[in-house]
C-alpha cells in the first residue's frame, strides 16, 4: 500500500521538531586555516589587533618632513627656505631629524623623522643643492597617516560569526595574522533518487529526464558553507536506498536526498528514513514542498527533498538552509531581504496551505511589480528567474491585482533591470537583445494581450506583440484604440514568422487541414486564450466551419503556454497536431504545414522613448547584427519596413 501522509506541519514546526530532536543546532568543531584558505569560512573566535595601524607614523606623499611652524606663512613670492638634513626611505628607520629650520626628504610610506610633524607635497617645492624652496604652508598633521589611525592595537576589529570575506583578509595581514579559527564545515552527502533521472551529458530517451536537484542542491550547500558532496543517482530501490544513506549517515554530518518522498507505492524515502532514526517529520503545510520528510539519526540529520525542482530548492531555502547555517556557525536572524512590490494580476493562493510564489519585479515610475512565475513545481529555471518570492499565509484564498505584498529577495544584490520588455514569447527577443548589447534586461512572458495590459499600466517599457485584427487582416495597429491607448504608444516594426501545422514526420494521421481537427482520431493541442497564436487558431478553424471547437476537438481545452510546448506533445505523442512557429518544428524535427505568416511588431510607451535603453533596443530593429541574427532562425524573416515606426 501507498503511505498517506503524516500530520502536515508549518515550516516553523518542522524546524522546532528537528531542533528538539538533535537537541541544540551549532557550529560542528573549530579549525584552523591559513589566510589563503579563509574567505568564505566563518570565524570562531574574535579578531583582536595584535599591532597598531599603521604602526608607526608614515607620510602619505613624496616630498619633505617639516616641523609645520618652519614653513607658516610660505607662498609663492616668499618661500620659506630649510635646509636638507638627510633622507627618510620605506622599509627603514630615518636617522636625520627636521625642526630648527631642518627638513627631511621623505617618500611615500617611509616613517617620520624625529622632530617633524607634517609633510610638505614635492609639488610645492623647488630643491636647489641642500636647500628646499617651500611655496605652501602646512598644518601640523598634513599628509601624515598617525600610528594606529586605521587600528588601535587592542581592539575587536572582525567578530566571532562573520563569513570572512577578501576585506577581512586583508585586515588580518595588516594585523600580522597568519592564520586564523574558523568553525568546521558541516559535510552534507547529497543524492538523486528516481528511476527517471539521468545524468546530464548523457542521451535523453522519452519519460526520462535530466537529474536537475542533484547538482543544483549540492551549489546551493556549498553557497552556504558546507562541504558538499553529490553522491550520484540512485534509483527507487529500497535496498540501493537503504545502503547509500547508510555509507552518508557512517561519513557526513547530514544527509540530504531528493526525490522519493511522496505517499506514492514507489516512495521509499519515508521507509529507509524511519529504519534508521526518528521521523520528525512527513508533509509541510507548503506550496511547492508538501512532500518534505525530515529525520534525526544518532545526532545526525536526514532531509528529504521533494523531487521536482522549483519544490526542491524552494523547501532548501527556507528549511534545510537556516539549519545548515548554524551548523556552519552563522546566525540568520533575517534570512531573506524584504521589499515592497504591487502584485501584477490577481492570483488564486493559499487556501490552506503556506505558499511560496517566485516573483519577477519589474520597476515601472513610481513602485515595483511583482509578475509570478508559474511555472510549475517541477520548474527548474524558475529559481533563476525569479527576482524573489512571496510568501502567503495559509488563511488567503488569493492575492489582487495590485495589493502591496513582501517580496523576500533571492539576493540581497537585486538591482532594477535597465529595460522591462514583457509580452509574448519569441527567440527573436534574444536576438534583438544582443544586437543591442542589452541582454540585461528583464523579459517576462505573459502573451501579447498581458504584455498590452502591461503597457497600460506602465510596468512595461517595450510589449512584444503578433495579434491579428480580423477585419482588416492587419496585425497589431488596432491595439491601441481597442486598448485606449491613443496618442500614447508607438509601434516598430519587426519581423515576419511563419506559422502553421505542426504533425510528426511523415505525417502519420494524414492532417492536411484545420478541418481535420475535428476527427475523431485526431488529438489537438491549443494555444493560450490571449495569445496571437490562439486568435489566429480561432479565425482558422471558424473559416473552416467549425463553430464549437470546445465540443469537436479532443484538445482543444488543454491549453499550450509556448510554441515550444506545442512541439514537445507532438514530439512526445501527447498530441498529434498544434499551430506553432517553423522554428520550433525544426527543433523538434517535427514536420511543419505553413497555414501563413504573422508579424511580431514592438510597442513602446511615448513617455519611455527618453530612455536610453529604449533607444538602443528601437536602433538595434535597423541594425545589421539584428538583421543576420533574425534570419538564421527558422521560419524568420524581416520586411521592408522592419524597424520603422508604424503607429503614433
Amino acid at each position: 500500500m501507498a503511505l498517506i501522509f503524516h500530520r502536515m506541519v508549518s515550516v516553523e514546526d518542522a524546524l522546532n521538531l528537528v531542533r528538539e530532536n538533535l537537541g541544540r543546532i551549532g557550529p560542528l568543531g573549530v579549525e584552523e586555516v591559513g589566510l589563503i584558505e579563509a574567505p568564505g569560512r566563518v570565524l570562531a573566535e574574535e579578531i583582536y589587533a595584535k599591532v597598531d595601524s599603521p604602526p608607526f607614523d608614515r607620510s602619505t606623499v613624496d616630498g619633505y618632513a617639516v616641523d609645520a611652524k618652519d614653513v607658516y606663512g610660505a607662498s609663492e613670492s616668499e618661500p620659506a627656505c630649510l635646509t636638507v638634513s638627510g633622507k627618510a626611505e620605506v622599509g627603514s628607520i630615518p636617522t636625520a631629524e627636521a625642526g630648527g629650520r631642518r627638513c627631511v626628504e621623505t617618500a611615500t610610506g617611509a616613517p617620520l623623522a624625529r622632530g617633524a610633524n607634517a609633510v610638505v607635497m614635492v609639488e610645492y617645492t623647488k630643491r636647489v643643492g641642500d636647500k628646499v624652496y617651500v611655496y605652501k604652508p602646512v598644518a601640523p598633521g598634513e599628509n601624515v597617516s598617525q600610528t594606529g589611525s586605521d587600528i588601535t592595537a587592542g581592539d575587536v576589529v572582525i567578530r566571532k560569526g562573520k563569513v570572512i570575506s577578501p576585506s577581512d583578509i586583508a585586515v588580518l595581514a595588516a594585523l600580522g595574522y597568519k592564520s586564523v579559527k574558523v568553525y568546521r564545515k558541516p559535510r552534507v552527502a547529497v543524492l538523486s533518487t528516481g528511476n527517471e533521472l539521468v545524468e546530464p551529458g548523457q542521451p535523453l530517451s522519452h519519460g526520462k529526464v535530466y537529474d536537475v536537484n542533484g547538482y543544483a542542491i549540492t551549489a546551493m550547500l556549498r553557497e552556504a558553507g558546507a562541504d558538499a558532496e553529490f553522491f550520484g543517482i540512485v534509483p527507487d530501490d529500497y535496498q540501493a536506498l537503504k545502503q547509500r544513506i547508510e555509507h552518508g549517515l557512517r561519513e557526513y554530518d547530514v544527509v540530504v536526498t531528493s526525490g522519493s518522498t511522496s505517499a506514492g507505492f514507489g516512495d521509499a524515502i519515508y521507509k529507509v528514513f524511519a529504519e534508521h532514526g526518528a521521523v520528525v517529520v512527513h508533509g509541510l503545510k507548503l506550496r511547492p514542498g508538501k512532500p518534505t520528510v525530515m529525520a534525526v539519526s544518532r545526532g545526525k540529520l536526514l532531509v528529504g527533498l521533494p523531487g521536482f525542482p522549483l519544490s526542491a530548492m524552494m523547501v532548501f531555502l527556507n528549511v534545510a538552509k537556516p539549519l545548515i547555517s548554524k551548523m556552519c556557525g552563522i546566525e540568520e536572524s533575517d534570512r531573506f531581504t524584504l521589499i515592497k512590490a504591487r502584485m501584477a494580476y490577481r492570483m488564486d493562493v493559499g487556501k490552506g496551505v503556506r505558499e511560496l510564489m517566485p516573483v519577477q519585479l519589474v520597476e515601472t515610475e513610481d513602485c515595483l511589480v511583482a509578475y509570478p512565475i508559474v511555472l510549475g513545481s517541477g520548474s527548474a529555471s524558475a529559481i533563476t528567474m525569479a527576482d524573489g518570492f512571496v510568501e502567503i499565509p495559509e488563511d488567503k484564498q488569493y492575492v489582487e491585482e495590485d495589493e502591496v505584498v513582501d517580496v523576500k529577495l533571492l539576493s540581497p544584490l537585486f538591482r532594477p533591470h535597465p529595460l522591462n520588455v514583457i509580452g509574448s514569447h519569441c527567440p527573436g527577443i534574444e536576438v534583438l537583445l544582443q544586437a543591442s548589447g542589452l541582454t540585461a534586461s528583464k523579459v517576462v512572458t505573459v502573451g501579447s494581450l498581458g504584455g498590452w495590459r502591461a503597457l497600460k499600466r506602465g510596468e512595461a517599457d517595450i510589449c512584444g506583440t503578433h495579434l491579428l485584427d480580423e477585419e482588416t487582416g492587419k496585425y497589431n495597429v488596432h491595439m491601441p484604440k481597442k486598448m485606449g491607448l491613443e496618442g500614447l504608444v508607438e509601434i516598430y516594426r519587426g519581423y515576419v514568422r511563419r506559422i502553421g501545422l505542426l504533425v510528426k514526420k511523415n505525417n502519420p494521421k494524414n492532417i492536411r487541414s484545420m478541418a481535420d481537427l475535428t476527427r475523431k482520431d485526431v488529438v489537438f493541442v491549443n494555444r493560450l486564450r490571449g495569445s496571437g497564436a490562439r486568435t489566429l487558431i480561432d479565425k482558422l478553424l471558424r473559416e473552416a466551419g467549425v463553430t464549437k471547437p470546445e465540443d469537436t476537438i479532443k484538445g482543444y481545452t488543454y491549453e499550450a503556454k509556448t510554441h515550444t510546448a506545442v512541439a514537445s506533445a507532438i514530439a512526445q505523442g501527447r498530441a498529434d497536431v498544434g499551430v506553432a512557429i517553423e522554428y520550433v518544428a525544426d527543433i523538434y524535427g517535427l514536420e511543419f504545414m505553413p497555414l501563413g505568416e504573422e508579424i511580431f511588431d514592438f510597442v513602446v510607451r511615448k513617455d519611455r522613448l527618453k530612455k536610453a535603453t529604449v533607444r538602443r533596443f528601437l536602433e538595434a530593429l535597423s541594425s545589421e547584427a539584428f538583421r543576420s541574427g533574425i534570419q538564421s532562425l527558422k521560419g524568420y524573416a524581416i520586411l521592408p519596413e522592419t524597424g520603422q515606426r508604424v503607429y503614433g
